[in-house]
C-alpha cells in the first residue's frame, strides 16, 4: 500500500467514526422509562418491511389485520424508516414460549412482530385477537413500541378493542401516539382494525 492509499484509508476511517459519533449524538431520549422497549431491537437478521405476519395467525379463529399510517408530529406527513414492534398473548391469555427464548423473548413470548415503514408511512400486521389474562378482567390488548431514526425506542398506547366486554372507561390511557382503542370490522374473513399513529403525541420529553 503506497502513502496515498494509506492516507485515503485513514481519512475514510476518520470520517466514518465522526459520522457514527454524530449520529449517536443526534439520538433523542424521549418517552420516559420503558421496561422492555429494548425488545424492539431483537429482530436480529430479519428483513423488515411494512408488513409482518405474527406466529399462530393462520391457526387462529379470530384473525385480525392491524393497519394504518404512521405520521410525523404534524399528523399529516407520512413517517418513513420507523420501526414498530408488537407482542401479545395467545387465545388462552398467556405469552407462550418454546423454551429456548433469550433476552426479552423470555418475557414477551414468541407471538411478536416487527415492521419498518417506507415513504408512505403505512404498516400492516396480520395477527389474531388476544385473550385477557387468565382469571382476570384485564382488557384484551396488544403492546406497541416504536422507534424513529433519531430517537430511542418508546411505547405508545396498546391496541384495545371497543367490543371487548372487559373494556371500560377505566382502561383509558394517556393516548400516547394517539388513541389505541379500535373498532373491529369484518371484511373478507378478517377483522380489520385501523389505527393511525402520530409520532410524539403525548410523549414526554419529545
Amino acid at each position: 500500500m503506497n502513502y496515498l492509499s494509506a492516507f485515503s484509508v485513514i481519512f475514510l476511517m476518520t470520517v466514518q467514526i465522526s459520522c457514527g459519533q454524530e449520529n449517536s449524538l443526534k439520538q433523542r431520549d424521549v418517552g420516559g422509562p420503558c421496561e422492555g422497549c429494548e425488545a424492539l431491537l431483537e429482530y436480529e437478521d430479519k428483513h423488515l418491511n411494512s408488513v409482518d405476519t405474527l406466529p399462530l395467525f393462520e391457526q387462529s379463529s379470530e384473525q385480525i389485520k392491524l393497519t394504518g399510517t404512521i405520521y410525523q408530529p404534524d399528523g399529516k406527513t407520512p413517517a418513513s424508516d420507523v420501526i414498530m414492534y408488537i407482542y401479545q398473548t395467545n387465545e388462552a391469555g398467556i405469552y407462550p414460549k418454546k423454551g429456548n427464548e433469550t433476552n426479552w423473548a423470555s418475557r414477551h413470548g414468541y407471538i411478536r412482530g416487527w415492521i419498518k415503514t417506507d415513504k408512505s408511512g403505512k404498516y400492516t400486521f396480520y395477527t389474531f385477537r388476544p385473550a385477557s389474562y387468565p382469571n382476570t378482567t384485564v382488557a384484551q390488548h396488544i403492546h406497541v413500541t416504536v422507534k424513529e431514526p433519531d430517537t430511542n425506542a418508546y411505547y405508545i398506547d396498546e391496541y384495545q378493542f371497543e367490543d371487548d366486554p372487559n373494556y371500560s372507561a377505566r382502561n383509558k390511557t394517556a393516548q400516547r401516539g394517539g388513541n389505541g382503542l379500535v373498532a373491529l370490522k369484518k371484511q373478507e374473513g378478517l377483522l380489520i382494525a385501523e389505527r393511525d399513529i402520530i409520532l410524539g403525541k403525548n410523549i414526554p420529553n419529545y
